[in-house]
């Protein structure tokens, strides 16, 4: 089984229809800039404004902004049901 991979930036990003240029112009940074922190190349360095627009374009609060924009594994949630029996 190969173990799978997903930026939460990307995933949040991509559930708002925001694309990687249109959060780079809002952040003041380059689209590469938001495709090496999705692909986990660099760590991002915001400003506290910068992360207030970072919240206001994903919809989110600070609260909810991931501890790290980089890939991390997908887990699979799939459970089976109580009482069901494996083969």
């Amino acid at each position: 089984m190969v173990q799978e991979f997903e930026s939460p930036l990307m995933r949040l990003r991509t559930l708002r229809r925001v694309s990687q240029q249109k959060l780079a112009d809002a952040l003041g940074v380059t689209r590469q800039t938001i495709s090496a922190w999705e692909n986990g190349h660099q760590t991002p360095l915001l400003t506290v404004s910068q992360v207030r627009t970072l919240c206001k374009e994903l919809k989110i609060t600070f609260d909810e902004l991931p501890d790290d924009f980089g890939p991390q594994p997908i887990h699979d949630t799939a459970k089976p049901a109580s009482g069901a029996e494996e083969d």
